[in-house]
């Protein structure tokens, strides 16, 4: 049977790097793409050449995400699932103490990024009745005030809703993953007592996982504590 055929943004670090390290042991093969060469380098060499590879590309480059879609065919000839993990922050919280130039470069990672994921990869997954997942986010289910980041994801997750009809149209499978706080490298300091990347990764296995007819729409995940 054909190895299932994995693409993951944002691999690099965080929950990108432990979905890639927990799809590896499952079985599939992988195409790992971030800005940051050295740590996709050191993830392909865990896993292994043979069933991985990795690129580096600005999501938020129509162009370079080609590119990484072309590449990714080239190698393994299909596309299965597609996680459309790659997100960002910003440092100056609020809209009227906000940086409006923060905002344009989160905008184009967390929502032009995810378009263009989407765009590319979208005949690939009709081919083989493929599953598009996205990182959403709590933030994008809640009121945060004056928050521009949450209202990403709040896109997230409208947009997942809509994809989700769209895809359904030949058998393809959408998901939004909506994590409370995680402990990444996304924040300063450490968060021991919020969600580990690992319990991401598993969501995201999980909703792979399911059986064909099942199409789980969303997976929405906090701490306990």
């Amino acid at each position: 049977m054909t190895s299932k055929v994995m693409l993951i943004t944002g691999a690099s670090s965080g929950i990108g790097r432990a979905t890639a390290l927990k799809a590896a042991r499952e079985g599939l093969q992988l195409v790992l793409t971030a800005r940051s060469a050295a740590p996709l380098e050191s993830l392909v060499q865990e896993i292994g050449a043979d069933k991985a590879f990795s690129l580096t590309s600005d999501v938020s480059k129509f162009d370079e995400q080609s590119k990484v879609v072309e590449q990714a065919i080239d190698r393994f000839g299909r596309l299965d699932a597609v996680f459309a993990n790659a997100g960002t922050g910003v440092d100056q919280p609020g809209t009227e103490n906000g940086d409006p130039e923060e905002w344009r470069q989160m905008l184009d990672v967390n929502i032009m990024g995810l378009l263009w994921t989407a765009k590319l990869t979208l005949p690939h997954l009709r081919a083989t009745k493929g599953h598009f997942i996205m990182t959403g986010s709590q933030a994008g289910r809640i009121a945060l005030k004056g928050s521009i980041y949450g209202a990403s994801k709040w896109f997230v997750r409208g947009f997942g809703a809509n994809l989700a009809e769209e895809m359904a149209e030949w058998d393809g499978r959408c998901t939004v993953i909506a994590p409370g706080m995680v402990n990444t490298e996304f924040f300063d300091e450490p968060k021991p007592d919020k969600l580990d990347p690992q319990d991401v990764a598993d969501a995201v296995l999980f909703a792979i996982n399911a059986e064909p007819r099942c199409n789980v729409r969303e997976i929405f995940l906090t701490p306990t504590f």
